[in-house]
């Protein structure tokens, strides 16, 4: 096939892409991206109220044995004022390390890799990005159905290889690739492209186990025997 047929398929899947998930990307994601940022921020008020009410609660029990005074009281709202001001700008809960995603319980699993994952956003190329929120939204599904499995089934094992193993590890190995070689064509691919190819054979994955656990086909699950292989799919190491 020539360059310029290959660019005509390249153009027409890229228009494709843009019709078909511009709608899905601009709200689905949207909202999806606004939800964890509404559950980041009603964990980060109750802790503030926690901490505000352990304080008001120490201040009234000293209060009892030792009256606090004007200058009690004063170093009582200044400690409130201060730790209200150290939790609101403290950091979000950090992503849990990749290390650690395949000793995470199997029901907790797809919510940690997809924060490591979306955390992982501002290093890897725009079209990637994209892919990694199509396999947010597949984790979040998958999520949900896992929530009735049992920790040790070869189900769920399956499910641990690919979700808390080689999906991080493949997105490492592409981040070792210096920046200036990641758009430079080795075995016909660029590193950028391979990660895009590798993100979608990833997200198909998904999409089939969850197919299969909502059919309850756990058997079928544990049994295909499909290892991505993904940086060796026809190409060389």
């Amino acid at each position: 096939m020539s360059d310029t047929s290959d660019q005509t398929i390249a153009a027409a899947r890229a228009a494709y892409e843009r019709i078909t998930g511009a709608r899905y990307d601009a709200t689905y994601l949207t909202r999806r991206r606004r939800s964890a940022g509404a559950k980041r921020l009603g964990k980060r008020l109750t802790r503030i109220a926690i901490a505000d009410a352990a304080i008001l609660s120490g201040a009234f029990v000293i209060g009892l044995i030792v009256p606090l005074g004007i200058m009690g009281a004063t170093a009582v709202m200044a400690l409130l004022l201060a730790v209200t001001a150290m939790l609101a700008v403290w950091p979000a809960d950090a992503p849990i390390a990749p290390e650690r995603l395949r000793q995470t319980d199997i029901r907790a699993l797809p919510t940690q890799t997809a924060r490591w994952l979306d955390s992982q956003r501002p290093g890897l190329p725009a079209p990637a990005v994209l892919v990694t929120d199509r396999i947010g939204v597949r984790l979040d599904t998958l999520g949900a159905q896992l929530a009735a499995l049992h920790e040790e089934t070869p189900a769920t094992a399956e499910i641990r290889r690919l979700v808390g193993e080689q999906l991080p590890e493949f997105v490492r190995d592409y981040q070792r690739v210096p920046r200036a070689l990641r758009a430079t064509p080795r075995n016909g691919k660029t590193p950028d492209r391979q990660l895009i190819d590798g993100l979608e054979l990833i997200e198909r994955e998904i999409g089939q186990m969850s197919e299969e656990l909502a059919q309850g086909d756990l058997d079928t699950l544990a049994t295909r025997g499909r290892y991505l292989e993904i940086k060796y799919r026809g190409e060389e190491s």
